[in-house]
């Protein structure tokens, strides 16, 4: 299903058509570049390097092609497609218009109840799941895809090699009140070993593939800037949206995260709904009594995306240690990311990335962040919740 108030009638990612005209003091030769609307790949590339500031910045297209990541024309397209929908995501969110392009986008979706014990839909969700699903299909390299939005994986193609899980709008719960937000994603190649099984069968396996075997991952945080950060296996690089090109450009190469931080982001409203292992961590750190010695301060967004991604940067921890992330779409992405970055990602007990799902919407206890952080947080005897005390989310 594709929305044209959403520009989604082009897939093909072309900044001058459904986004946002570049503003401010380019030179001349960029403006009537952009007076010909971009009309090729060219002079796109040439208006990216004439902007200012850019001082010869690799854009994401330039960082996966050949000579840098090299990650395969094929792969290079689907991400391509991928970061398309979420500039449309970042253009909706940012949106004064959002409540009315919504409502309009969802008088032709039809978002029914829930079958899979997953969070209801909300309709941003609904709108920026049908933004990738659109691109993803376009792109012609995915077998599967399997969101959270969703109560089953859909099957693309069977020419598709590589397999997509997102989750497209992370906190969305947040968007009336400005607090930043995500999309997440996963890519798994293909497992042509299940091609001879039913359509739905084998859409279903190759989604609950093992963390472990993911061959990319990334996200995109929806804040003052826009942000996509992304590992192909390799290290973990972030990339800046400019909006006077439409382009994301290298800002953030190689990350690595602080082997420990002075940070935990935590919902400790429910301090002491905790086991009792998890309060004397937090108790711990915070007075400085641990074994790094220094007080620890407490950083809290409530939205997934951004809050892992100032610990990515900054060090420490984030976590949620109750059953209620997911591990197809948030854990494992999520995961894999802060290991190509130097960090772990833990369930308290165990690496994220050794456990096998064996339902597409799992739930787990969550703990990224900090080599040293987390090894400090998994010597203690129980740091997950278990029990959830009167409270839904």
């Amino acid at each position: 299903m594709q929305f044209s108030i959403l520009g989604l009638q082009n897939p093909i990612p072309t900044p001058g058509v459904g986004f946002p005209p570049p503003i401010g003091n380019l030179s001349s030769g960029v403006s009537v570049r952009h007076r010909m609307k971009w009309s090729s790949p060219a002079l796109r590339t040439a208006a990216v390097m004439a902007s200012p500031g850019f001082e010869g910045h690799r854009t994401l297209m330039e960082f996966v092609g050949k000579g840098n990541a090299d990650v395969g024309d094929e792969m290079a397209f689907l991400v391509s497609h991928i970061q398309y929908a979420c500039k449309r995501i970042a253009a909706l969110v940012a949106s004064p218009f959002r409540s009315e392009l919504i409502a309009k986008a969802m008088a032709d979706v039809g978002a029914g109840p829930s079958l899979s014990g997953r969070d209801a839909p909300k309709p941003l969700d609904v709108v920026a799941n049908e933004i990738i699903l659109s691109s993803v299909r376009s792109s012609g390299k995915a077998a599967v895809m399997a969101s959270e939005e969703d109560d089953a994986p859909i099957w693309i193609s069977d020419d598709g090699p590589f397999v997509v899980v997102t989750d497209p709008l992370d906190g969305s719960r947040n968007i009336d009140a400005s607090i930043p937000t995500g999309t997440i994603f996963g890519i798994y190649n293909r497992l042509p070993e299940l091609d001879h099984l039913p359509m739905d069968e084998k859409a279903q396996l190759n989604s609950l593939q093992c963390g472990n075997k993911l061959v990319a991952s990334g996200y995109v945080l929806y804040s003052s800037a826009t942000i996509l950060c992304i590992s192909f296996g390799s290290g973990t690089h972030a990339f800046t949206l400019d909006h006077q090109t439409g382009e994301f450009v290298l800002t953030h190469p190689c990350i690595q995260i602080p082997r420990r931080g002075q940070i935990y982001s935590v919902n400790d409203a429910r301090y002491f709904d905790w086991p009792e292992g998890l309060r004397q961590y937090i108790d711990t750190v915070r007075q400085g009594k641990g074994q790094f010695p220094k007080k620890y301060s407490a950083r809290y967004i409530c939205s997934l995306v951004a809050d892992f991604h100032r610990t990515l940067i900054y060090g420490g921890l984030a976590m949620n240690p109750r059953d209620h992330l997911r591990l197809v779409y948030e854990a494992n992405p999520l995961s894999f990311l802060v290991e190509n970055a130097g960090g772990k990602g833990s369930d308290g007990k165990h690496r994220v990335l050794s456990i096998q799902p064996v339902k597409l919407h799992q739930r787990l206890p969550l703990f990224l962040g900090s080599l040293e952080d987390i090894n400090e947080l998994e010597s203690y005897d129980s740091v997950q919740q278990k029990i959830n005390p009167g409270y839904e989310v």
